[in-house]
């Protein structure tokens, strides 16, 4: 098993001495990875399904971990999720291949289509469109990572006789992996992307999740350089030697554990905790 934090640039963690010390804790620790969250806006007054109060804080996911890198050498560093269908799929790939760049290839490149509406009504995106955006981005992105005369021509983007360097240092780019429950993110995962990320599940909801997959994965072809399909998981509940074996019986590579605690003596005695019981 692959462990994880989640939630690495926004809450207390927004704060950038305690985003460096927990960061540099991870890594210490035997963390395989740091991840963050990602909303541009969020609605103001809160209602659902808005995950948070309108005045968290929440750094940029490129900002943030681009800092991180600095001071960071083998963590991984990963995006959960970047709302695709928000950006501008070419100065996204930009972005993206820098901050790929910086770290020397420690980037996993988390997607998702997005779901509040508010936030692209802000953006002036149309809501209906966020799944064929997510679907087109993630083509009109890789052709911008890996070919010698990037051209695409698209609903949503279109481009050629153009260049974008660095490249990311990954080869091919960093993976994509992308979150989501409905039958529309089981399909982008099966077919486009390297691995599939289900946030704040249970055991019960994770198991109808994987079968969601293998039903897609039954009439849907999977290309053979994406490589077996990586599973990644926010459990809902705090995690136990139980819970461990739970994840691990159906499958589950990576447990992306939220960073709980109102100080950053907590933050850090978590760290400490799973390190001591799980990594060791």
């Amino acid at each position: 098993m692959k462990y994880a934090l989640f939630g690495i640039n926004n809450g207390f963690c927004a704060d950038p001495q305690i985003m460096k010390s927990v960061s540099i804790r991870a890594e210490e620790s035997g963390f395989e990875s740091l991840w963050t969250g990602e909303h541009v806006v969020l609605p103001d007054p809160q209602k659902p399904p808005s995950p948070a109060a309108p005045l968290t804080p929440m750094v940029h996911p490129s900002t943030a971990l681009s800092y991180i890198a600095a001071f960071t050498n083998t963590i991984k560093l990963g995006t959960g999720i970047t709302l695709i269908a928000q950006r501008n799929p070419v100065v996204l790939a930009k972005e993206m291949a820098g901050l790929d760049h910086l770290s020397n290839g420690r980037l996993i490149f988390g997607i998702g289509a997005g779901y509040l509406k508010a936030e692209f009504d802000a953006l002036g995106v149309d809501f209906s469109e966020r799944g064929a955006r997510t679907d087109e981005y993630i083509k009109a992105i890789r052709e911008l990572w890996t070919s010698d005369a990037p051209e695409f021509s698209g609903k949503f983007a279109k481009y050629s006789g153009i260049q974008s360097r660095p490249r990311p240092v990954q080869e091919g780019g960093p993976p994509i992996v992308v979150g989501g429950a409905s039958r529309s993110a089981f399909r982008r995962a099966v077919t486009q992307c390297q691995g599939w990320y289900g946030f704040a599940l249970d055991v019960d909801t994770t198991k109808l999740a994987l079968d969601g997959l293998k039903s897609v994965s039954e009439s849907h072809d999977r290309p053979a350089e994406l490589g077996s399909l990586d599973i990644s998981i926010t459990p809902r509940a705090r995690l136990t030697e139980a819970l461990l074996h739970e994840y691990e019986e159906l499958g589950v590579q990576r447990l992306i554990l939220m960073t709980p605690g109102q100080t950053e003596q907590e933050i850090l005695t978590f760290v400490d905790d799973i390190a001591n019981q799980f990594i060791k």
